[in-house]
């Protein structure tokens, strides 16, 4: 019995240290590449991106507002346990977010340099995420809503959601905006099937593993 208990602890130590790791390094992908210049990860931070734009909201608390109303109601359908670890994902993306955008300056000042680097940066940070059998929060999970009522993949309503949104983003902001919207959808959802189906074997990455003692 305490053999299993052990075990269990070490098995969700292990889950929320690399919730923390993909939410930290999506964090820092949007906020020191992609926030700076306006440009949407995805349907969650176009809405972001609109009302820091509108309003003056920081990046960070849009973010967390909108990812949370999006988590509450959809909390029925992930389940307990992905909903808490999506939880914890979107808190500590909102946290890295502030952190990198307002205390730590990492951007190259050129719009494309930084769209490359933050795109390879997401995919990996939301890769590690999806690995865990979590969400990134978003819009993703308003698709999910969509297409289990209706019965159709979720790929289309996100596309028709984000699709709207970039539009009016453009239209607000700067069309060029909806390019780079869709450069960063494109390159950080290939890194994102790379991290997600990546073999790595377990004592590569036995370092980043809690260690614990047995008394």
């Amino acid at each position: 019995m305490i053999k299993n208990n052990f075990h269990l602890l070490r098995k969700i130590s292990e889950k929320y240290l690399y919730i923390l790791i993909g939410s930290i390094i999506q964090g820092f992908a949007m906020g020191s590449f992609l926030f700076p210049h306006f440009i949407p990860s995805g349907g969650a931070g176009g809405l972001t991106v609109l009302l820091n734009y509108w309003f003056s909201l920081p990046m960070s608390i849009g973010l967390f507002i909108i990812n949370a109303s999006m988590l509450l109601i959809a909390v029925h359908y992930l389940g307990t346990s992905s909903a808490i670890g999506t939880l914890v994902g979107i808190t500590g993306t909102s946290i890295a977010v502030n952190l990198f955008e307002v205390y730590v300056h990492l951007s190259f000042q050129n719009v494309w340099i930084d769209l490359f680097i933050g795109s390879i940066t997401l995919g990996i940070g939301v890769g590690l995420l999806l690995r865990q059998g979590v969400s990134h929060g978003g819009i993703g999970i308003l698709a999910l809503i969509i297409s289990k009522a209706r019965r159709i993949p979720p790929g289309k309503p996100l596309f028709l959601i984000n699709g709207v949104i970039f539009i009016i983003i453009s239209y607000i902001i700067n069309w060029q905006i909806v390019v780079q919207a869709v450069i960063c959808q494109w390159f950080s959802t290939k890194i994102i099937d790379w991290i997600f189906h990546l073999h790595v074997p377990p004592n590569v990455l036995s370092f980043l593993q809690p260690q614990f003692r047995k008394k």
